[in-house]
């Protein structure tokens, strides 16, 4: 009786089965672009009333099949495109649809402004959007570029493809003030806190937008959005489908080759992607993304001598004087002359270790009776090892002169080879019609150089990171790690000390030159002169490795591969992030307001062997927690408030609370007043917390208390370096900022987009760097200032007692014209207010940037003709940073490109350039001098 039954609700369940099938409906179709007739991928396809829907695929073809019974109606929408309905009666009939096309100004949907879908017009705080059509258009070479033509943004470039970005201040090579996300994964590398820009993330063929958020931002985003934050989104598979290859080659350096700003000789530049996507059946999609880029990138090539002197700060300036002019020559990038000593000292040194062996050797032969001094005196004056330091310094012709050992420029030791490669991908799989498991990867290898507190030979650097996420129209989770390996990275300024070492100490470099100085002015050179100098430093570079040869890369590659806690340069970062954090809207639930509510935990795990942190003892654990819940509310269709606050906690510090509050006021159709106060903080960076690192010319350490009494700064004190005053350390704290902005956003006739803002920041508990000193001998009253050998420097972590002020604005006008033509213009001015001149803020800032475009993206015959004409300029700022500070000079650049669409294969040439003037600039002081980059790509199946 069982089976029977069994049997029965078998047959039951398999007949219900079968009748829902076959009432089922299957309807397909075409869109096609209304002006070109050209196939419009990507379109979606939705039935009204329900969240039922597909997307057409590559050839602009669609199939949705549905339970729900004709007559229907189907909603088509797309941006640049007006939305369209289409009533269907008949399932066999092709439904042909002819989309018109729209201007998209102004109607774009961003997500990163309040985590919810909503018009950009109509953003509680200020955004800036790309999407992909705005980044097919860009003239600049590799996608990510294409932000420096948004407002406010500041761009430094320590490599071509190694960019920092920020807005609202505080710019470097390499900002922990800044975040980025992409695809919900936060895009820094784990051990040193910030941003590694495109090395790992996204191929250009699979960037669906970019979104940033200027100025505060951590009241959703966590830690770190102090000064902005940017959303990376790559294309979905269910979406953009196909097989898509972009080709790109080009050339740089068309002035280089004459030694000077530009030592590098013309040269090819390479850059090939390619993207797979694939929808089966209604369910399943993956996609796979390859990108490969090589180059001879841009130099740091400053030889501008620079002062000896460690830290920040106002005794840290460029001086006159070239290597044959001053023998005491630092040159900005040029690394091994950081070593040196004074003359007197050495040749003091070298009578006085003489005069202590004679005497010993004295005593021990006469049985304890001690030498005369004409006796001592006689010794030295005779003995071959002395007599030039002797009779040199009797006859009063051994200066009082700091000499430096011989560097070699950045270009000869560091390879300018730039590689990236990238791989992702992802399998997709829909559970139910609003929710979706997706596995993904993206993964990144390369050769490249960035700017820290030194410059760094990022050499077969690797980053990967990997996320599982279950997502819904209303809710997700996500867990992700990102896995980081320093490869082969080294020190610049450390390897080739060391190297100089390796192949003539210091202790035999200096006493050689000494004589040398000694035996060309007794033979007539006039003391004191160049040609003195230089004989000295020929006669003590004599067995000096050139670049290029067998024994300096042999001997120049064993110090560099040796890790720095073994005497060496290579950096050995191996640190590891895991995070995990869920969403929820409650709106459905709730029903009088939009609520949102999330959480985060997060855990650092930092592994560098001793070589860049205080690790060498084992790995270092840090954990982060964090929850967020936001509150939104519309009051008669013209006034939508929204509160938001997050709360989080790191292990090392007290937990933050960070609110956001703000109101956007609708005046009139399409145009809007908005209005936010922002609290947003940072806790301090692992590299803030925990870095122990000595450049050889001073210790870069962390702000906790541990290495204060580590390097026993209680019983030895220390003396700020700037006024020799003793230097105190408060608690060590997470820096936070309260934020003001008032802005409008309207757009007249869908023609004419405005976008203003101001905005008022302050900042407490700022975390910067204070430069200290601390003697050598234990007794502070043996320090001199002259004389390098009498302290340590060190480099710490603090936070400034004072609260340091911003204050800013922006403009931007966007004008749609006639036949596609469209004229952008943009302005911003950053400004700082810092009370205490001896706290490095790391300010790094133009006071004013503007940029201004006209571009077409379809003119001519069959609208296949385009381009894009970008010119940005920027003002002066001074650097501060701990590699070297000074001045950056003004610059302007124009970027410019010309395209064909092939629109039979849905493909892209184009003809551009960035830096089409070829007028080199420099982003930041010690960082490469940028010239221009010419290319021309192919690109199949991209629009």
């Amino acid at each position: 009786m069982r089976n029977y039954l069994k049997s029965v609700l078998l047959l039951i369940a398999a007949f219900i089965s079968i009748n829902a099938f076959c009432q089922s409906v299957t309807v397909s179709g075409n869109v096609k672009n209304s002006a070109n007739k050209d196939v419009v991928p990507a379109v979606s396809v939705t039935i009204k009333g329900s969240k039922t829907g597909t997307f057409t695929d590559d050839k602009g073809n669609f199939r949705l099949t549905t339970s729900r019974q004709l007559p229907f109606t189907l909603i088509i929408t797309s941006i640049g495109f007006e939305p369209q309905e289409v009533n269907v009666t008949n399932a066999s009939d092709v439904i042909q649809i002819n989309f018109k096309p729209a201007s998209s100004l102004g109607t774009e949907i961003v997500v990163s402004a309040s985590r919810v879908p909503e018009r950009i017009l109509e953003s509680p705080v200020s955004i800036e959007r790309l999407g992909a059509a705005s980044i097919r258009n860009s003239p600049t070479p590799q996608y990510y570029d294409a932000i420096k033509s948004l407002k406010g943004v500041d761009v430094t470039s320590s490599g071509l493809i190694f960019s920092s970005i920020t807005t609202h201040g505080f710019n470097g090579s390499g900002n922990p003030r800044f975040n980025q996300f992409v695809d919900g994964m936060d895009n820094q590398a784990p051990g040193l806190n910030f941003s590694v820009a495109s090395i790992v993330g996204l191929t250009e063929l699979d960037v669906d937008n970019m979104e940033l958020l200027p100025g505060a931002s951590s009241a959703l985003y966590g830690s770190g959005g102090m000064n902005g934050t940017l959303l990376l989104t790559s294309k979905d598979p269910f979406k953009y489908q196909g097989l898509s290859i972009q080709v790109k080659q080009g050339v740089m350096h068309l002035s280089g080759g004459d030694g000077k700003s530009d030592p590098i000789k013309p040269s090819p530049y390479y850059d090939w992607t390619l993207r797979w996507a694939q929808k089966i059946g209604d369910k399943f999609a993956f996609k796979i993304n390859a990108q490969y880029i090589q180059a001879k990138d841009w130099v740091a090539n400053d030889t501008s001598n620079y002062t000896q002197t460690f830290g920040t700060g106002s005794s840290n300036h460029t001086l006159p004087g070239t290597r044959a002019s001053d023998p005491n020559y630092n040159g900005v990038n040029v690394y091994g002359d950081e070593t040196n000593a004074n003359m007197q000292t050495v040749t003091n040194t070298i009578l006085q270790t003489a005069t202590q062996q004679f005497i010993a050797g004295y005593m021990q032969q006469t049985g304890g009776m001690t030498p005369t001094q004409a006796q001592i005196n006689g010794f030295l004056s005779t003995n071959s090892q002395t007599a030039p330091f002797y009779n040199g310094k009797n006859a009063g012709i051994i200066p009082n002169q700091n000499v430096s050992r011989t560097g070699y420029p950045e270009y000869q030791i560091i390879s300018n080879s730039t590689i990236s490669f990238k791989l992702g991908g992802g399998l997709y799989y829909k559970l139910a019609s609003n929710t979706e498991a997706s596995l993904t990867g993206n993964w990144g290898t390369g050769n490249t150089v960035y700017t820290g507190s030194d410059r760094y030979s990022l050499k077969d650097f690797k980053m990967g990171q990997y996320k599982f996420e279950i997502k819904s129209d209303r809710w997700f989770i996500r867990a992700y790690t990102t896995q980081e390996n320093a490869g082969s990275t080294f020190d610049a300024t450390i390897t080739t000390r060391l190297f100089n070492e390796a192949w003539k100490p210091s202790k035999t470099w200096f006493p050689e030159y000494i004589g040398a100085y000694v035996q060309a002015v007794s033979l007539g050179v006039p003391p004191g002169s160049a040609a003195a100098y230089q004989a000295a430093r020929a006669f003590a570079d004599q067995g000096r490795p050139m670049p290029g040869t067998a024994a300096f890369t042999q001997k120049f590659d064993s110090v560099a591969s040796r890790p720095l806690s073994q005497g060496g340069g290579l950096l050995l970062d191996r640190s590891n992030l895991y995070h995990t954090e869920g969403q929820y809207n409650l709106t459905d639930v709730l029903k009088f307001a939009e609520v949102i509510v999330g959480a985060s935990w997060r855990q650092y795990v930092l592994n560098s062997q001793g070589t860049i942190f205080a690790d060498s003892n084992g790995r270092i654990h840090t954990n982060e927690y964090g929850a967020y819940l936001q509150i939104s509310k519309r009051f008669f269709e013209i006034l939508k408030l929204t509160a938001s606050g997050r709360y989080d906690k790191n292990d090392n510090f007290d937990g933050k609370f960070t609110p956001r509050v703000s109101a956007v006021l609708t005046v009139a159709k399409d145009q809007n007043i908005r209005a936010s106060y922002q609290n947003a903080y940072r806790f301090p960076s692992n590299q803030n917390q925990w870095i122990n690192l000595n450049t050889g010319e001073g210790i870069l350490i962390g702000g906790l208390p541990q290495f204060r009494s580590y390097y026993h700064f209680d019983t030895n004190p220390v003396f700020n370096a700037t006024t020799f005053q003793p230097q105190t350390f408060g608690k060590f704290k997470p820096e936070t900022v309260n934020s003001y902005e008032l802005g409008y956003k309207g757009l007249f006739n869908k023609r004419l987009l405005i976008d203003l803002y101001g905005y008022y920041s302050q900042y407490q508990d700022f975390i910067g760097r204070v430069s200290v000193v601390q003697s050598t001998s234990g007794n502070p009253a043996t320090i001199n200032p002259m004389d390098p050998t009498s302290y340590q420097g060190y480099s710490v972590s603090t936070n400034s007692a004072n609260k340091v002020s911003t204050y800013g604005w922006g403009l931007s006008v966007d004008y749609l014209l006639e036949r596609n033509f469209a004229i952008t213009l943009n302005v911003s001015s950053d400004m700082i207010h810092n009370p205490d001149s001896t706290f490095a803020t790391y300010w790094n800032t133009p006071k004013y940037r503007f940029n201004i475009g006209l571009s077409n993206s379809g003119f001519g015959w069959q609208k296949r003709y385009g381009f894009n004409v970008q010119y940005r300029w920027q003002d002066s700022y001074y650097t501060e940073a701990d590699f070297v500070q000074g001045s950056v000079n003004a610059f302007g650049t124009l970027d410019a490109q010309i395209s064909y669409k092939c629109t039979g294969i849905r493909s892209l040439i184009k003809l551009g350039a960035s830096n089409l003037l070829n007028h080199y600039y420099t982003s930041q002081f010690g960082n490469p001098a940028i010239g221009g980059l010419y290319y021309i790509s192919f690109g199949y199946n991209i629009f």
